[in-house]
C-alpha cells in the first residue's frame, strides 16, 4: 500500500503535511479512475492508500480548521491508523466521521481508555479480558475475543436487521388494521358512542390474540443460515441498502393494511345487510376474522418454521376462539351468547373464508411476482440454500455467485 505518514510537532507542519497528502491521494484516485476502487480494492493497477497519523499531530488537527483537511484525506484512504492517541482523541476521530457523513460508526475496545470512543460511536463493542470490564460496561455488545466481531456483524447483525425491519412493518400493520376496522364502524354509525367489538376483545387483541406470534417470530426467525452469511459477506449489504425497511415498503404496507381493513369490515356488512343480526355478533365476526388474517399474514412471511412458531401462530388463533367463546358465555357481559348464535349460520363461515381470500390474495400475488421476477440477493441465497445439496452448481447458485461475487477489474 502507499503509506502516508503524518508525524508533526507543530500546527504549520501538520497543515503542510495534510495539504501534500491530500494532493497525493487525489492523484492516485485520478490515476485509478474510480474513487471506490482506489479506496478499498486491491485490483490490478490500483495501489490502496493508507494514512498513518500519531497523537501529537492530532493535538493540532482536531478541534481546528485542519479537521476538514484530515477528513478529506481519510476519505480517500483504504485504512487510517491512529497511533499513540489519547482517549478523547479516539472519540474525536469518531466524531470527525459522524458529523460529516450519514454512515454508521462502530467502535471496539477492551480497556478504560476506549470508553470515550465506544460511547461516541453509534454502536459500541466491548471486549472482556485482562484490561478489565470498563469497556464492557459502556458498550452496547460484549464479547470475549476480537475474532467474534465477524459473526457479530455478518451473522447476528444481519439477522437482527432483518427481524427488526420486518417487525416494525408488521406491528404497524397489525395494529393499524384493527384500528381501521373500528374507524370504519365509527364512520358508518355517524360517530355514535356504540361499539361492535367488546372492550375485552379490544384489550386482549394486543395481549393474547396477536402478541405471542410477534415475539416468537421476532426472536427465532432467520432468513439465511450462519454458514451462508459467513460464506457471502456481501449479503450484509442488504442492511446498508435498507432492503427490509424503507419508506417505500412502509407505504406499501399501509396500502395493504387499508385494503385488508376494508375487506374485513365490508364483506360481513354486505353479507348480513338487511338481516336481524346484532352488533355483538358481527363484532365477534370482525374480531375472529382480523386475528386469523394477521396471523396468516405473519405465517406467509415466516422463513424458518419450528414447532414453537407453529404453536405460537396456530395456538393464538385457537386461543382467540376460546376467549371469544368464554366472553360471550358470561351473562354479565355485553353480547351474551352472540357468537353461538351467529356461528350456527353458513354465512358466518363463508364470510371468514371470503375475508381471508380477498384480503390475502393481493399480497400473495405481489409477493410471488416480486420474488419470481425481481429476486434480491437474500432471496437468491435462500434458494441456493434450498438446492445447495446437489453435487453440481444449480443455475440459482451460478446467478448468486455472479451477483454476490462479481469479477474484479
Amino acid at each position: 500500500m502507499t503509506q502516508i505518514i503524518i508525524n508533526s510537532s507543530s500546527k504549520d507542519s501538520c497543515r503542510r503535511s495534510l495539504e501534500d497528502a491530500v494532493l497525493m491521494s487525489k492523484k492516485l484516485t485520478m490515476f485509478s479512475g474510480d474513487t471506490h476502487t482506489a479506496r478499498g480494492s486491491s485490483g490490478d493497477g490500483v495501489t490502496p492508500v493508507a494514512l498513518i497519523i500519531d497523537g501529537t499531530s492530532l493535538v493540532y488537527i482536531l478541534d481546528s480548521e485542519l479537521e476538514e483537511k484530515l477528513f478529506d484525506l481519510a476519505s480517500n484512504c483504504s485504512v487510517v491508523l491512529c497511533c499513540r492517541v489519547a482517549p478523547l482523541q479516539k472519540a474525536g476521530i469518531i466524531a470527525l466521521v459522524k458529523n460529516r457523513t450519514a454512515d454508521m460508526t462502530l467502535a471496539i475496545g477492551d480497556g478504560a481508555n476506549d470508553v470515550s470512543m465506544i460511547q461516541m460511536a453509534d454502536v459500541g463493542v466491548g471486549i472482556s479480558g485482562q484490561e478489565g470490564r470498563q469497556a464492557v460496561m459502556a458498550s452496547d455488545f460484549a464479547m470475549g475475543q476480537f475474532r467474534f466481531l465477524v459473526p457479530l456483524l455478518l451473522v447476528h447483525g444481519h439477522w437482527n436487521y432483518q427481524r427488526i425491519g420486518y417487525m416494525i412493518l408488521y406491528n404497524f400493520y397489525r395494529n393499524a388494521v384493527f384500528v381501521l376496522i373500528l374507524f370504519w364502524y365509527v364512520l358508518f354509525t355517524s360517530f355514535s358512542l356504540t361499539t361492535a367489538i367488546t372492550e375485552w376483545s379490544s384489550m386482549l387483541y394486543s395481549i393474547i390474540y396477536t402478541a405471542v406470534p410477534t415475539i416468537v417470530v421476532g426472536i427465532l426467525d432467520k432468513d439465511l443460515s450462519r454458514r451462508t452469511l459467513l460464506t457471502y459477506p456481501q449479503l450484509y449489504g442488504a442492511g446498508q441498502r435498507q432492503e427490509c425497511y424503507n419508506s417505500k415498503l412502509f407505504w406499501l404496507t399501509m396500502v395493504d393494511t387499508l385494503w385488508q381493513s376494508l375487506a374485513v369490515f365490508f364483506i360481513p356488512l354486505f353479507a348480513y345487510w338487511g338481516s336481524n343480526i346484532d352488533t355483538s355478533s358481527i363484532g365477534d365476526l370482525w374480531t375472529l376474522s382480523v386475528v386469523i388474517l394477521v396471523n396468516l399474514h405473519l405465517a406467509m412471511d415466516v422463513i424458518r418454521w419450528t414447532w414453537i412458531t407453529h404453536a405460537a401462530i396456530w395456538g393464538s388463533i385457537i386461543a382467540t376462539w376460546i376467549c371469544v367463546i368464554v366472553i360471550d358465555a358470561l351473562p354479565s357481559l355485553v353480547g351474551y351468547w352472540a357468537v353461538f348464535e351467529v356461528a350456527k349460520t353458513a354465512s358466518f363461515w363463508l364470510c371468514l373464508l371470503a375475508i381471508t381470500i380477498a384480503a390475502i390474495t393481493p399480497r400473495f400475488v405481489v409477493k410471488f411476482l416480486y420474488q419470481y421476477y425481481r429476486p434480491c440477493d437474500v432471496q437468491i441465497a435462500r434458494e441456493a440454500e434450498r438446492f445447495g445439496n446437489q453435487s453440481a452448481l444449480s443455475p440459482v447458485q451460478i446467478e448468486m455467485n455472479a451477483i454476490l461475487d462479481p469479477p474484479r477489474r
